[in-house]
């Protein structure tokens, strides 16, 4: 929490942390935040973050993707600058991946999570490997269905958007054996059915809004009809990383013939298996 005499504005009003605290860490929901036009968020700040970012930080490619694809898309083969300052015109989707590598976008990432940390860490421990992305998308562009690690919270910063989430922890909208796979080296890209919307829950995100997705919480998002830009800020936990091993030794398991219990969702703390991926990865068998 800042300090008082902190002379930095409150992003997250009282109320929209009080929401947050009684949500977190496993159920989805709409928060108010007042990052406003921050300056480091207009597009030619970002343009110049992403020619500055080293190049596995950068991930972008043509925005008009179905809900479902296979592998990565192309990129557009626009230089990543351009592709951001032309994004009115680009029709493209672009996120860059670590701001933090850069010292003012530490410092923000640093500040939105300080102001959630008592909530967070009374739940789910220390905050660890905390990451910040930015996501620049032109008019309907889409982002397809998958999932993420960590716990994560979305400010759309300009423009709107629509996250459909999925319950996360269940087979029907996420494979245990892509789970597994996924925490083992492979990817994280779901196949998509159509049968699956009902399923889905819709957030609708305007700029001063932001959505909170739960670990491994599979969604899918279309853009509104005007470029977006949205930041993430994301963080893990002792708990996700062991719920995340515990899914790596289910994947163990399943090779030598031995058909596993999925990990528990909190408050379970998959401990054992936890424990059990991290021997078995020292001693060469994972």
């Amino acid at each position: 929490m800042k300090a008082p005499g902190d002379p930095r504005p409150v992003v997250f009003p009282a109320h929209a942390r009080e929401t947050f605290a009684a949500a977190y860490p496993e159920v989805p929901h709409v928060l108010e935040h007042a990052l406003g036009a921050h300056p480091l968020m207009e597009l030619g700040a970002l343009a110049r973050l992403a020619e500055a970012l080293p190049p596995g930080s950068i991930e972008y490619n043509a925005s008009d993707q179905p809900i479902g694809v296979s592998g990565k898309p192309a990129p557009t083969g626009l230089p990543i600058g351009e592709t951001l300052r032309r994004i009115e015109t680009s029709r493209s989707w672009a996120v860059l991946k670590n701001i933090e590598q850069h010292p003012a976008y530490a410092a923000l990432l640093e500040a939105l999570l300080d102001e959630l940390r008592l909530a967070i860490e009374a739940r789910t421990g220390r905050m660890l490997k905390t990451q910040g992305f930015v996501f620049v998308t032109s008019a309907g562009g889409v982002t397809p269905y998958h999932f993420d690690p960590e716990h994560n919270i979305l400010l759309q910063v300009r423009g709107s958007k629509v996250m459909t989430q999925f319950p996360a922890g269940d087979p029907a909208f996420a494979p245990d054996a892509i789970h597994e796979a996924y925490h083992t080296g492979g990817g994280r890209e779901l196949t998509w059915r159509p049968e699956l919307v009902s399923g889905g829950q819709e957030f609708a995100l305007r700029q001063g809004e932001a959505v909170f997705v739960p670990v491994m919480a599979p969604h899918f998002v279309r853009n509104g009809p005007e470029p977006s830009v949205s930041l993430s800020i994301t963080w893990r936990s002792e708990w996700s990383f062991a719920e995340a091993d515990a899914r790596a030794f289910n994947a163990l398991l399943r090779r030598i013939g031995i058909a596993p219990a999925a990990p528990g969702r909190w408050p379970a703390r998959n401990r054992g298996k936890a424990l059990a991926w991290r021997i078995a990865r020292r001693l060469g068998a994972g």
